[in-house]
């Protein structure tokens, strides 16, 4: 027993929920710093598991995609720290933390750069039809119809309406400023410190855009906030991408808007129903799609562990946290 408390000493108990593919990919290096709980790897159903493991573990590393709820927090009585992987938090049941008293840090800033370049990406694909065109060149169609491929869209000199400015909003901006491109923004409050035309309601937004970025939180507010009402606004050249979060749009709406001819493209990093992506989408030449990966590089990931580590270990030597969410759920 006196063997086993100088180790949890050294090395201070966490659990590991989801598990987040940061953990998977610096595995050893978390289990150098921290005993590790890892419910994943126990036949037990995750209740069970808690009630048998993790009664008095008080830090937590929570992967974006894990469903932090008042249920499983309930078999946690003595959490006073969650390490969220993710910028957004809207998996977290943070009145339930507040009320327990339990900290909440999470990713703000480490992804922005990253997520925006997917974001333009998308959309030069979309525009561009760069993906379309591989599949036709790749299926030997070019030789059979030539000249048939269909002309793409110039980016330079289109209206961009951009759905949430915070840090990837406006990384978004920036570089899509580069191309000429004019920026708008719909926001829950007017950015003072930019000169971009502020829509506080989002459907003007979509009227006077040429595409919309969504950039923003998935809760109560956002949810199905682009609905086909939205949609039409944005019209039959329009563009849009989300790099947010799969409900903040409704993905039946701009199925069928795709499908119709109301709206010319998509680029979805984002789904509803992770991993399951309606099928209809996957035969549009105008939807773009990919698994979720904006934040997938290796400058970041490296940046990711640094900073989880950095609050888990702040946390247990009782510094204030690297990444603190505050009680409103803003940095």
């Amino acid at each position: 027993m006196d063997d086993h408390r100088s180790s949890t000493q050294l090395n201070p108990e966490i659990i590991v929920l989801g598990p987040p593919t940061i953990f998977v990919r610096y595995e050893r290096e978390f289990c150098s710093r921290f005993h590790v709980l890892k419910p994943w790897e126990s036949p037990l159903p995750l209740a069970q598991f808690l009630e048998a493991h993790a009664q008095n573990t008080r830090a937590a590393l929570c992967g974006g995609m894990f469903a932090l709820s008042a249920a499983v927090l309930h078999h946690l009585p003595s959490l006073r720290m969650v390490a969220t992987t993710s910028a957004g938090l809207n998996h977290i049941d943070l009145l339930e933390c507040r009320r327990r008293g339990i900290s909440v840090a999470n990713a703000p800033a480490i992804f922005s750069a990253d997520v925006a370049d997917l974001a333009v990406g998308l959309l030069l694909d979309v525009l561009r039809k760069i993906s379309a065109g591989n599949r036709f060149v790749k299926n030997g169609l070019w030789p059979k119809q030539g000249g048939a491929y269909p002309l793409g869209f110039k980016l330079g000199g289109k209206h961009v309406g951009i759905v949430g400015l915070g840090s990837i909003g406006l990384e978004v901006a920036k570089r899509l400023e580069a191309f000429g491109c004019t920026i708008s923004y719909h926001s829950r409050k007017k950015k003072p410190f930019v000169s971009y035309s502020f829509y506080s309601n989002i459907h003007e937004l979509a009227t006077t855009s040429h595409i919309l970025i969504l950039c923003c939180a998935l809760n109560e507010e956002t949810h199905h906030m682009i609905n086909r009402e939205v949609l039409m606004a944005l019209g039959k050249e329009g563009v849009i991408i989300n790099i947010a979060r799969g409900a903040v749009l409704d993905e039946k709406e701009l199925v069928r808007c795709l499908q119709h001819g109301d709206i010319a493209g998509a680029g979805l990093d984002v789904f509803e129903n992770e991993p399951h992506v309606p099928k209809e989408l996957l035969v549009l030449d105008n939807a773009v799609l990919s698994p979720h990966c904006a934040v997938f590089t290796e400058e970041s990931f490296g940046d990711l562990y640094e900073l989880m580590s950095g609050n888990l270990e702040a946390f247990f030597s009782d510094k204030p946290l690297l990444s603190l969410v505050s009680q409103d759920g803003d940095m």
